[in-house]
């Protein structure tokens, strides 16, 4: 399959009707860090535009990830989409492009934007994210910026639809034990905010994808 008619499917799925906060859901900790959700806090909380970047690597699909440094304020050393906090009178999107080119140094005529997701509320950093879809027609040449990413990853779609990779565990954080679901990748685990996002454009790809990729 070209990677043109891979795109299309993409494009379409994320288009198409989106499970929200059902799909998310499978992916918060056990006790959840709040119960407060985008649809109550999306015009209290700060925004923040992400980006679910994808590109062919050997004509598969792959996503961009990239892993924080320990000096951000927030979710130090953890796995992320590349985005950040909108500026003002800047929107959502236009926050995500311009974030990825601060962070990886991918220009955003290199990238187009398919669609977006179901915006998610963080109560620890009280973000109400709004998550964007996105495409390049090449592998993309990184410049990251040191200050704000430790790592750049890059995951086969493949991977990540496979059950397999997904696992929980019991973490001690903030000194009490959590159940933490989480995608495993090489030595990575992608939980949180990230994994939620995540959860739901698995969840709306994996029809159109799981017999093909």
């Amino acid at each position: 399959m070209e990677w043109e008619t891979k795109a299309s499917l993409i494009k379409r799925a994320v288009n198409s009707t989106k499970p929200g906060l059902q799909s998310q859901l499978t992916m918060v900790t056990d006790p959840r860090p709040g119960h407060k959700t985008y649809a109550e806090m999306k015009h209290k909380g700060k925004k923040a535009g992400v980006l679910v970047l994808c590109f062919p690597q050997k004509n598969a699909p792959y996503l961009i990830l990239t892993r924080r440094t320990d000096k951000v304020q927030y979710h130090p050393n953890q796995i992320s989409f590349p985005g950040g906090q909108c500026e003002p009178e800047e929107n959502h999107l236009d926050a995500a492009l311009r974030e990825t080119h601060e962070e990886l140094g991918i220009a955003p005529e290199k990238i187009r934007i398919l669609g977006e997701l179901t915006p998610l509320y963080i109560p620890p950093s009280n973000y109400c994210v709004y998550p964007a879809v996105g495409i390049m027609n090449h592998p993309p040449a990184y410049n990251p910026r040191s200050k704000e990413v430790a790592e750049v990853i890059e995951i086969p779609l493949a991977h990540l639809l496979d059950d397999k990779n997904l696992l929980k565990e019991i973490w001690l954080l903030h000194g009490r034990s959590i159940t933490v679901p989480f995608y495993s990748y090489e030595n990575h685990k992608i939980w949180g905010a990230t994994a939620m996002i995540l959860a739901e454009f698995l969840d709306v790809i994996r029809p159109a994808f799981t017999t093909r990729l």
